[in-house]
């Protein structure tokens, strides 16, 4: 049998970790708790005054008793120093109960709460959501963890693909080491072969193709998604995103800005950012604008019309976007 503690915390404003955390003990809960099963209060019942009754309460269960406890990031300090710390100081030894505070804004889990869970011997656990500037660092720690080594340029590459959902990252890395063993060295280029799913690659390799003029490269990709059934308003919209970010970086550049300022201001990872501003250079002002008004006349072709003639459109736009 596992051993648990009396008490849990977990607390924070990643929300998706905490959902995942509060899921896994439960499913523990059950397979641990024979006949009792696992008791849930939330919404009006879960309050200070109810938790405690709740732990005074005698039951006939056998087994570990398990109460899980939702939305507790709403309790005053008062409510809980008066009601709650006292059954926490006498929880019976066949009980354990998990607390779970999604914060955000003005609400935080009780200070209280913290040193009532600690002196009864729990557990506290943070989960909160690292900025963008943080990922890369988190990521190779996370990696290392797990007998692989992320290179600095690997791990921003990872966040420009994936995106900067921390499970979603981590489920990716957890993929990366599975598939190249332990005392990998990962690197960008590994990265892109392995990281993204192979539709989701070959969706930016079309956005990368057509905005570096390579006309046949993104008329076969676009071929191949279309092939895979994407939709031809989703590509569409990709290949108009990407476009307008390097026309506002193309045109920063034409107006004297350096590189470095330009990044400063960009809301992506810096590797991100430095490929944006390679693009921008390699293209001009000029073509993206053109470039972009051929995309806004072909989203709105998409409107409405058959999937058959939407990608005919869109071959013939790509071909006058890389000429």
């Amino acid at each position: 049998m596992a051993a648990f503690k009396p008490v849990y915390l977990i607390h924070g404003d990643d929300h998706g970790r905490i959902g995942e955390r509060r899921a896994a003990l439960r499913a523990l809960a059950e397979r641990e708790s024979g006949s009792g099963g696992v008791e849930c209060l939330e919404g009006d019942a879960a309050t200070p005054v109810a938790v405690a009754a709740a732990l005074s309460a005698m039951t006939f269960a056998i087994g570990r008793r398990f109460i899980v406890v939702d939305g507790v990031e709403r309790w005053k300090d008062a409510d809980v120093k008066a009601h709650l710390a006292p059954a926490l100081d006498a929880i019976a030894p066949d009980t354990t109960i998990a607390f779970f505070a999604r914060e955000e804004g003005r609400f935080k889990v009780a200070a209280a709460l913290v040193a009532a869970v600690e002196r009864a011997g729990g557990s506290v656990a943070a989960e909160r959501t690292l900025k963008a500037r943080e990922l890369p660092r988190w990521l190779q720690a996370e990696a290392a963890k797990l007998g692989v080594e992320l290179h600095r340029d690997g791990a921003q590459a990872l966040v420009a693909l994936v995106g900067e959902r921390q499970q979603r990252l981590l489920r990716e890395v957890e993929k990366l080491a599975l598939e190249l063993g332990p005392g990998a060295r990962i690197g960008t280029d590994e990265v892109e072969q392995a990281a993204a799913h192979s539709s989701e690659r070959q969706v930016w390799g079309l956005v990368d193709a057509l905005v570096a003029g390579e006309g046949a490269a993104a008329t076969r990709a676009f071929l191949e998604l279309e092939a895979q059934g994407e939709s031809v308003a989703r590509l569409v919209g990709l290949l108009a995103r990407r476009v307008r970010d390097v026309l506002a970086i193309a045109t920063r550049l034409e107006a004297g800005e350096s590189a470095a300022q330009i990044k400063q201001g960009l809301k992506m990872s810096p590797w991100a950012a430095d490929r944006r501003i390679a693009e921008a250079r390699r293209s001009d002002v000029d073509r993206l604008s053109r470039a972009l008004e051929t995309l806004a006349d072909l989203e709105l072709a998409t409107h409405g019309g058959s999937e058959l003639s939407d990608g005919t459109e869109a071959i013939r736009a790509i071909a006058r976007i890389a000429a």
